[in-house]
């Protein structure tokens, strides 16, 4: 049905109404990834949504300055930022406000950014971010917390089948300072390696003056994905002390991660270099079947802090809700965290009971909503199923005697009769057998 007197009211382009259904269903996600940030000793920080954007800058690259919201400030003068991203305020914030507190710190997030989008692209400008950064550590032992804490929480959405692709930025870096190329062909061979183009690398390597040998180790890189021999091969193709130096680096924190017994979940890509301008060690993204994109993303960051004057090793990781949501929003226990769990129709005049009963019910810990509308049970049970509660609970049913409460189950309208005081025992067990009668 339509309102004919509703005003016009679009939103901008790439953002989005979020009504209860899909709410209800980010918030479990969000639970569901607490839970396992909560288990492993981290601590939950709220971030501001502004920050003045000189200061925010410090802690961003070229790349998402350059999708930064800005707009002038009344109060100050001053340009102000909407964050683009959570890292570079964590950052901020312990350095300029922990840092007198004992190391490591262990904290995790979750919130929205903004970030400037192309128009055509179609591409949301809000991202709802959950993520953990652990600053202070730079043992190969925090790397690997951050990709077993990953698959924990994949494993605990309810996934399977799901990968976490490893990366070592430092191979690559290493690669590209022994080359000896100018540049403008590393940033040419960069984009063409991000893209997996080998006959693009091939091209861009004939017109550039280099040895065959680095040729070989360049070409290479598009194609060093797969199990942990990729390390092995990666290392017969290199001399430098760089890249070496990162493979020692991966393989200690893939056998840390047999410890953990993740590995089947692992996939190693060195020619993975997304992000190379702000990451400096291990990276990783999740990936799950049937998504084109990653649902989490993150790696080693250890110059962050020290741009904001309080230098310290860090590493962290982000999961993305929406593409988590995109991927998880038909399965069965993500549906259910939309329902909720009573609705009572009273039929008597009095509301004492109605209300004294709903007070209990939430008392246990369950959901309960009265009909203050004055309708019949008809038009009740179907503003319950529309609002995908589970039991539509009817007080001075002529089904029961006075101390008795009539249960319809919203689903498929099987009815019980229930001792009034058997709703509030601890372990409510609402039984809805062949016996039960069909309330229709």
């Amino acid at each position: 049905m339509t309102n004919p007197s509703c005003i016009e009211a679009p939103l901008p382009k790439g953002v989005s109404d979020f009504l209860p259904e899909t709410a209800d269903k980010i918030n479990h996600i969000a639970a569901r990834i607490h839970q396992v940030f909560d288990l492993w000793g981290f601590r939950r920080m709220i971030t501001p949504l502004l920050e003045f954007e000189e200061v925010l800058a410090l802690g961003m690259g070229e790349e998402l300055r350059g999708k930064t919201f800005r707009f002038d400030d009344r109060q100050t003068g001053r340009l102000l930022a909407i964050p683009p991203d959570i890292t570079p305020q964590v950052a901020r914030i312990v350095a300029t406000r922990m840092h007198a507190q004992p190391l490591p710190h262990r904290l995790y997030y979750n919130g929205r950014v903004l970030r400037q989008a192309e128009m055509q692209s179609g591409r949301s400008r809000e991202i709802f971010q959950s993520g953990v950064e652990l600053i202070g550590l730079d043992a190969p032992e925090a790397d690997a917390e951050m990709v077993a804490m990953a698959v924990e929480v994949l494993k605990n959405l309810g996934f399977s089948g799901f990968k976490i692709d490893l990366g070592q930025v430092g191979f690559y870096r290493g690669i590209m300072e022994a080359s000896g190329l100018a540049p403008a062909a590393q940033f040419r061979l960069q984009e063409a390696i991000s893209k997996k183009d080998v006959s693009a690398v091939r091209s861009i390597l004939e017109a550039e003056p280099v040895s065959d040998q680095v040729k070989e180790a360049i070409l290479l890189l598009p194609r060093l994905y797969g199990g942990r021999e990729i390390v092995e091969e990666a290392r017969r193709a290199v001399t430098n002390e760089r890249s070496l130096k990162a493979l020692d680096n991966l393989s200690q924190v893939l056998e840390i991660l047999d410890i953990y017994g993740v590995s089947d979940y692992l996939t190693v890509d060195l020619g993975e270099i997304r992000g190379l301008d702000y990451h400096t060690g291990i990276t990783f993204e999740g990936f799950v079947p049937g998504l084109g994109e990653a649902v989490c993303s993150g790696g080693r960051y250890d110059d962050l802090t020290a741009k904001y004057g309080f230098p310290a090793p860090a590493t962290g990781f982000a999961f993305n809700i929406m593409a988590l949501l995109a991927s998880l929003s038909k399965r069965p226990d993500v549906e259910a965290s939309r329902s909720r769990d009573f609705l009572i129709f009273n039929q008597k005049d009095e509301r004492r009971e109605a209300l004294e009963i709903a007070q209990q019910l939430r008392a246990l810990g369950y959901s309960c909503a009265r009909d203050i509308i004055k309708r019949d049970f008809e038009s009740s049970f179907s503003y319950a199923k529309k609002m995908d509660i589970r039991w539509l609970l009817v007080i001075g049913a002529e089904e029961c005697p006075p101390d008795q409460v009539y249960v319809v189950r919203v689903a498929d309208r099987r009815a019980i009769t229930l001792p009034r005081e058997a709703l509030f025992e601890k372990s409510l067990d609402l039984k809805f057998d062949s016996q039960g009668e069909n309330h229709g």
